[in-house]
């Protein structure tokens, strides 16, 4: 399929990529930042230029992959009529689109996506669309990126976007803390690696329920006020620490 990609980010880099190595063509890469748009568009043998009104009228598909707060705006000055013309965002309603085309919806990534990174993740796609007729389309498009392809509308798809936020950005969040911790105390962040790695592939084969250890769910009330103590430079991680054990602790997961 010929695609064109509007953005130079995160998602259009690696969707980009995902789609080049799976024999999709990107006709062009659309961005306000030329010097991106360029560096991109090289990658994907595209062209390149950064004014949405000269936008090409040769592509298949049209993919915006761009910040939330930027998508309505783009949108509007879009005149594909015919065109298929998709958002990548989990949050954002697919009827933002509605005045870019009559075929409108979303293929929404749901993974942590990173261009600095080398190699493409495994990326579980989930699709919607105005009609029926984009949603497979649309649906036939992903499955060609990825094995794991859902249909999500609006709700559905927010609700994924919010359990993705907490198991990505708010874990990663917890490892910045604690890298910061081990920084300020002189200890060597990389002896946590292991942990990180055997913790986060429990949940290949059982419950994340089921696997809590610590001394929360204990009940060690020694153990904490020893941690509450030694946290007591580190407001921060401090509130964090008694909020999550209180809610351990209360079988409240």
């Amino acid at each position: 399929m010929n695609t064109v990609l509007i953005g130079s980010g995160n998602a259009a880099t690696v969707l980009g990529r995902l789609m080049k190595a799976k024999g999709h063509t990107i006709r062009e890469v659309v961005s306000r930042n030329i010097l991106h748009a360029k560096r991109l568009a090289d990658d994907l043998h595209a062209k390149a230029h950064d004014d949405i009104k000269k936008i090409t009228a040769d592509g298949d598909m049209y993919i915006i992959a761009v910040s939330d707060d930027a998508i309505a705006a783009i949108a509007d000055g879009l005149q594909l009529q015919g065109k298929i013309v998709v958002h990548t965002s989990g949050a954002t309603n697919k009827n933002v689109l509605k005045n870019s085309s009559d075929n409108y919806g979303v293929l929404y990534p749901l993974q942590s996506l990173r261009k600095e990174k080398t190699g493409l993740p495994v990326i579980p796609l989930f699709v919607d669309g105005k009609n029926t007729e984009v949603i497979e389309k649309l649906f036939a498009f992903a499955r060609t990126l990825s094995g794991i392809v859902d249909i999500a509308d609006d709700e559905k798809r927010l609700k994924l976007h919010l359990s993705a936020v907490i198991v990505s950005n708010f874990t990663n969040h917890l490892y910045a803390l604690a890298e910061n911790f081990c920084e300020q105390e002189n200890i060597n962040f990389a002896v946590l690696a292991p942990i990180i790695h055997e913790v986060a592939g429990r949940i290949l084969q059982f419950s994340p329920d089921q696997m809590q250890t610590g001394p929360a769910i204990r009940g060690d009330r020694q153990t904490m006020e020893k941690h509450i103590q030694l946290l007591a430079g580190y407001p921060q991680i401090k509130k964090i620490y008694e909020i999550m054990s209180e809610n351990i602790g209360s079988g409240d997961q």
